[in-house]
C-alpha cells in the first residue's frame, strides 16, 4: 500500500480542515501529520489518514528548499517558489551521482528508472556518472548509517564546484520509517548541505527529475504545453 501511494496528502477543499488533521494526527505512524498541517517530509505516502478524510491527489512532484517548505499548513500547499537555481550557470548539461547511505532500495529503483526508454533522461542532457569527481549533482537516498556518515562527507567534498546535494524520499530528509534506529545517523542535512529536498517513500520518478531541473533552473512542461 505505501509504495502504491505516491501523491502528496492534503486537505480537501470545502472541508473542514482543523477536523480532518484532529482525526488524522492519532493514526500517522511518522507524526507527519498533528492539528496544524502535514509534514510532507516525513510522510511515507501509507495513506492511513485516507479514513480520516485526507486525500491523496495532486501531481507528486513537490519539492522544497528546506525542510520547512514541506510544511503544508493546514494540510494545504503553501503558494510561491520553492527552490533557488543552484545550477544554472551550468546551462542545460548536468552529471548526477547517485548516493545511498541506507535505504531499502525503493528510491534507488525510483532515480535509476530516470534511465529507462520511458524517461530518458539523457534527452533532456542529464546523465549518471560513476565518479563524483564528474558530478554536478550529489542525489542521496536512505537515512546515512553510522558507517557510511564520513564517506557521504568525502564524497561531497570529491565534488568540484558548482554542486548541488538533493535529498531524495522520507528517509533522507527526516529518517523515514527507520528514524531512531540503532546504527543511524541525523538525517543528511545534517551532515552535508542540501540543496533541495524531494518527499515520497518512495518519491516517483517524474518528482525526482522535476528536483534535478529545478536545481537547473529549467522547468519540465512549457507554458501552455502538456508536455
Amino acid at each position: 500500500m505505501r509504495h502504491r501511494c505516491r501523491l502528496p496528502p492534503s486537505v480537501p477543499a470545502g472541508g473542514d480542515p482543523a477536523g480532518l488533521l484532529d482525526r488524522a494526527a492519532p493514526v500517522c505512524p511518522t507524526r507527519a501529520i498533528d492539528p496544524e498541517g502535514i509534514e510532507q517530509g516525513r510522510c511515507i505516502r501509507c495513506a492511513r489518514c485516507a479514513g480520516a478524510g485526507v486525500r491523496f491527489e495532486g501531481s507528486g512532484e513537490t519539492v522544497a528548499a528546506t525542510p520547512g517548505g514541506l510544511r503544508w499548513p493546514g494540510g494545504r500547499e503553501p503558494a510561491g517558489p520553492t527552490a533557488p537555481s543552484a545550477l544554472s550557470s551550468l546551462g542545460r548539461s548536468l552529471h548526477v551521482f547517485l548516493m545511498d547511505v541506507g535505504s531499502c532500495q525503493a528510491c534507488n529503483l525510483e532515480v535509476l528508472a530516470l534511465s529507462n526508454p520511458l524517461y530518458d533522461l539523457s534527452r533532456l542532457g542529464i546523465a549518471f556518472t560513476n565518479s563524483p569527481r564528474h558530478a554536478d549533482v550529489l542525489v542521496v537516498v536512505g537515512i546515512p548509517t553510522m558507517a557510511l556518515v564520513e564517506p557521504l562527507r568525502r564524497t561531497y567534498d570529491a565534488l568540484p564546484a558548482p554542486k548541488a546535494v538533493l535529498a531524495v524520499g522520507a528517509c533522507a530528509l527526516d529518517g523515514g520509517i527507520f528514524r531512531g534506529n540503532p546504527g543511524t545517523a541525523d538525517p543528511v542535512r545534517s551532515i552535508v548541505p542540501v540543496d533541495l529536498f524531494v518527499p515520497g517513500c518512495p518519491p516517483p520518478p517524474l518528482a525526482i527529475l522535476h528536483g534535478l531541473l529545478t536545481l537547473a533552473g529549467r522547468q519540465r512542461r512549457k507554458e501552455g504545453s502538456g508536455r
